[in-house]
């Protein structure tokens, strides 16, 4: 979690330097770190953060409310939520609240969150973590599709089987990078 915290420019780090879109993270506002991640980076949580009042539209259209100068959110906005649910497979969920939605249905509407500011980066920590195994499989099929797609997947994991589904696997202990590929 440390580590996707300074990916996600959530926190800064205290020696080094981390260069993110041709940027010292360590030297901009905080301002300019939520551009950043508002701009360049979706979050998949394991415990989906989802706001529990709002619906499943409302949930994926919170990144659209911290855009630069908060504009409104826009027909084609709400379109794009809605091809988004579609993706995930909620279109016909939209008006539901978080509790009426099973695990993996909440872990696909952050999903559908996560893309809907089309970020060049998606930062997964733990995302089949509190799932079943069919439903699992669906998230990673879903974050599959998304990289061969192009998109970045930085994800952390303790399951060996979803980390061997990686292009690359980086292993960490106590803090430090312990090692790199299959282990």
């Amino acid at each position: 979690s440390t580590l996707l915290n300074l990916l996600g420019a959530l926190d800064r780090p205290t020696a080094g330097n981390y260069i993110l879109g041709g940027e010292d993270v360590a030297t901009l506002s905080d301002d300019d770190l939520s551009r950043i991640r508002n701009q360049k980076l979706g979050f998949i949580f394991q415990s989906y953060n989802l706001i529990l009042q709002y619906t499943v539209m409302e949930n994926i259209e919170v990144p659209l409310l911290y855009r630069a100068g908060n504009p409104p959110i826009t027909s084609e906005d709400h379109d794009r939520c809605c091809a988004l649910a579609k993706l995930v497979g909620l279109e016909d969920r939209l008006d539901h609240r978080p509790f009426q939605l099973s695990g993996g249905q909440q872990q696909r509407v952050a999903i559908a969150r996560a893309l809907v500011n089309d970020p060049e980066i998606i930062l997964a920590d733990e995302p089949t973590g509190n799932l079943d195994s069919v439903t699992g499989e669906e998230i990673m099929q879903m974050l599959e599709r998304l990289n061969a797609e192009g998109r970045t997947i930085i994800m952390v994991t303790h399951e060996n089987d979803i980390a061997a589904r990686a292009k690359r696997q980086i292993y960490m202990k106590d803090g430090r990078i312990a090692g790199e590929g299959i282990f």
